[in-house]
């Protein structure tokens, strides 16, 4: 099973309350405005400010190619 990109719909970041988008190459849900990632475990998004990744400019750029 794979995640379920129709969540994107009802999903939102939970520092700035923001879209999120799937980066499927890392497996990650990405806020753009606050350039955080957040995992994605047994397709399970993991939306925890604690468990985000903080991403780089260049990371996050690379999501709209």
């Amino acid at each position: 099973m794979a995640f379920d990109k129709s969540l994107l719909d009802i999903l939102a970041c939970p520092v700035c309350k923001g879209n999120l988008h799937y980066d499927k190459k890392n497996t990650l849900l990405v806020c753009k405005a606050d350039r955080l990632g957040y995992p994605i475990r047994e397709d399970i998004p993991v939306l925890l400010d604690t468990e985000a990744s903080k991403l780089s400019l260049d990371q996050i750029e690379s999501l709209d190619q």
